[in-house]
């Protein structure tokens, strides 16, 4: 049982510390990116984004899994409160891409784009789940207009990423 719980803390520190994701005040990489919006192909770019507003970029591990379909559905039944404070709502994941198009309309209430990534935006935003993995972690980015990281959320739990980034917006929106 010790060697267990030696281990799992051990793995736990290792995982820990290769998530570093991006910091407040970073420049937010630019991507470009296809993905479906109410099942619709959609294509995206930060920089072309940003013009009009900030946005939540909020990485889930895959389409179709328990945690993401909530986060999917907590981000979707607030997106009147995102659109009133100018800002875009947008989900990127490397989990079960292939079946983007049907999530956004069943999951994401066809209230905003999801798209999927590949290592290259993994590795710019250092979303990795796990060292070697494929997918994405649970991590979600406020990006203001000069494309700085304004916040950022990053936990399994998908309870609380769409009200914590709907408070960073808001509170963007009264300091300009």
């Amino acid at each position: 049982m010790r060697a267990f719980f030696t281990a799992s803390v051990a793995a736990f520190a290792i995982t820990a510390a290769a998530s570093a994701d991006l910091d407040v005040g970073d420049v937010a990489p630019d991507m470009t990116l296809s993905g479906f919006q109410g099942g619709e192909a959609v294509e995206f770019t930060l920089s072309d984004a940003l013009t009009d507003g900030p946005v939540v970029a909020f990485f889930f591990p895959a389409a179709y899994t328990g945690g993401c379909e909530a986060e999917a559905a907590l981000f979707a039944e607030a997106i009147g409160d995102f659109d009133a404070a100018g800002a875009q709502v947008i989900g990127l994941t490397a989990g079960n891409v292939d079946r983007l198009a049907e999530f956004s309309t069943q999951h994401c209430a066809d209230a905003y784009p999801v798209f999927g990534v590949d290592e290259a935006v993994i590795d710019a935003y250092d979303v990795r789940m796990r060292p070697g993995g494929d997918w994405t972690g649970r991590i979600t980015y406020v990006i203001d207009q000069e494309s700085n990281i304004a916040f950022h959320y990053a936990a399994m739990n998908p309870s609380e990423h769409a009200s914590r980034s709907l408070e960073a917006v808001q509170g963007l929106a009264t300091t300009q």
